[in-house]
């Protein structure tokens, strides 16, 4: 399912991103890899704050449409 359609306070596993190469590089740098681990902690209009590792992040809701996830 995508990230943006996600259960709240659920740790989640990454398993696509499906978006262009700068776009996953770009990702990777702030910890969003294929197989890591992310909790959504909030989703409203579409835009999703989760928490990777230790940080916090928001992502638009196109791109947290292109990252799938397994809960």
């Amino acid at each position: 399912m995508p990230l943006v359609i996600a259960p709240q306070n659920r740790e989640l596993q990454i398993i696509r991103i499906s978006a262009d190469d700068k776009t996953k590089k770009h990702l990777e740098s702030l910890g969003i890899t294929a197989n890591g681990n992310v909790t959504v902690l909030s989703s409203a209009g579409g835009s999703v704050v989760c928490k990777i590792k230790e940080g916090r992040i928001a992502l638009d809701s196109s791109l947290s449409a292109k990252i799938f996830v397994r809960a």
